[in-house]
């Protein structure tokens, strides 16, 4: 069994996301190509997002810290610390309205 802080994670990638100059960083703290679950810690500052994408998968977003928007077409759904965000299974962005910090946890299809 294995045990890390997401709450260290979140910190310490946020504070590297509002230093580089794409206000980006993340860490897969599970999973990879070699499993169907994967859970990824993304920080971003402030204004930043993730560009409209594809789903991979069934999806969610944590919110760790600060707040984020989750956006799909027409629809956005405003998420902050604490809060659970189903992805919907649609072409999506994810944008920082302030600094934050997520654990996106994504289960790939075949």
């Amino acid at each position: 069994m294995e045990k890390s802080s997401l709450t260290a994670l979140a910190r310490e990638l946020l504070e590297h996301a509002t230093r580089t100059s794409n206000g980006r960083a993340a860490d897969t703290v599970y999973g990879g190509h070699e499993h169907v679950l994967r859970q990824t810690v993304m920080a971003l500052a402030a204004g930043q997002s993730l560009t409209e994408h594809e789903n991979t998968g069934e999806a969610t977003v944590h919110v760790l810290r600060g707040r984020v928007r989750l956006v799909s077409g027409d629809l956005s759904w405003e998420g902050v610390a604490g809060d659970l965000l189903i992805v919907p299974q649609a072409r999506h962005s994810l944008e920082a309205v302030e600094d934050c910090a997520v654990l996106l946890t994504v289960a790939k299809r075949d």
